[in-house]
């Protein structure tokens, strides 16, 4: 047999629906003899008839009613599809859902949100949630977030086809409480050098690139604490505990919402920020946002 054209059958399934081809016709907003070629062409690909005419009314052969069965089926599942897609692009359209990992520092990732965020759309429903990477990637995978921030990206060995958009490189900055800033004595960076510091644990880029940083200037200072949750370490910065690092991209909130100072910055150390994404899945216009000027 040959290959079936869907507009015959779509043709035929309206026919034997409504019982003859002058109400398909019209039904269809077309010529009675339209009708009928449509249905003789199906009939030859077939390679047996579908209808048994007697005047203007029809009745199905055996064929025909097989074919009509499997048609039904076949078109019950495109307006489906159909309802499902519309559904799907309308859902997209105002929804804002994203994942952080939970070694991000929240005001970066405000920073990175805040162009969608400020999407004036009433009806846009933002679903924020912070977590493990590996967790957030498999709810990226299960479509029930659009997107993930992450300070690396998640690279060609993902278990999902996965997209990196590189958002942001942002310098280091050291911050400290006015108080104990003035403990320092001597220029930036030997400053350092034996003084208290509040470190992230040791499975994040951004105390890697710390480490790296401090052991080729030679610095050791006193570690006063590991701290794996960043917004934790932040709280406990500010009660002069001891020195911390975050990004420069949001070096003017961190002093103000902290109360610290800027103590000087980390030559050679940048904290990567990356949006991550499915392949070949439509974003909402928030979402797309967020991602306007990243590199991919």
């Amino acid at each position: 047999m040959s290959r079936i054209n869907f507009l015959h059958l779509r043709y035929f399934w309206v026919v034997a629906r409504e019982g003859s081809i002058t109400a398909a016709a019209r039904v269809l907003s077309v010529t009675q003899p339209t009708v009928s070629t449509q249905i003789q062409k199906l009939e030859q690909a077939i390679g047996a008839p579908l209808l048994a005419r007697y005047g203007n009314r029809v009745e199905l052969t055996e064929t025909g009613r097989l074919v009509q069965d499997y048609a039904s089926e076949i078109f019950s599942l495109a307006e489906a599809m159909e309802s499902a897609v519309r559904e799907d692009r309308a859902e997209v359209g105002h929804r804002f859902a994203v994942g952080i990992v939970d070694s991000l520092p929240l005001l970066s990732a405000y920073r990175l949100l805040e162009p969608g965020l400020s999407l004036q759309d009433e009806d846009l429903r933002v679903d924020l949630r912070v977590g493990k990477r590996d967790r957030l990637l498999a709810a990226l995978a299960a479509r029930t977030i659009d997107l993930v921030l992450s300070d690396s990206a998640a690279g060609p060995n993902a278990l999902v086809r996965t997209r990196d958009h590189l958002l942001v490189d942002s310098e280091v900055t050291v911050f400290g409480t006015p108080e104990l800033s003035r403990t320092l004595s001597g220029p930036f960076p030997d400053c350092l050098h034996g003084a208290p510091f509040l470190l992230h644990t040791e499975n994040t880029p951004l105390r890697r690139g710390l480490d790296t940083w401090l052991a080729r200037k030679g610095i050791q200072p006193r570690v006063a604490g590991e701290v794996e949750d960043v917004a934790l370490l932040q709280v406990l910065g500010r009660t002069g505990r001891g020195f911390f690092i975050a990004p420069t991209l949001v070096e003017d909130e961190v002093c103000r919402r902290y109360d610290v100072q800027k103590i000087g910055r980390l030559d050679g150390v940048v904290e990567r920020f990356f949006g991550i994404t499915l392949q070949d899945v439509p974003l909402s216009p928030a979402i797309r946002r967020v991602l306007r000027n990243a590199d991919t």
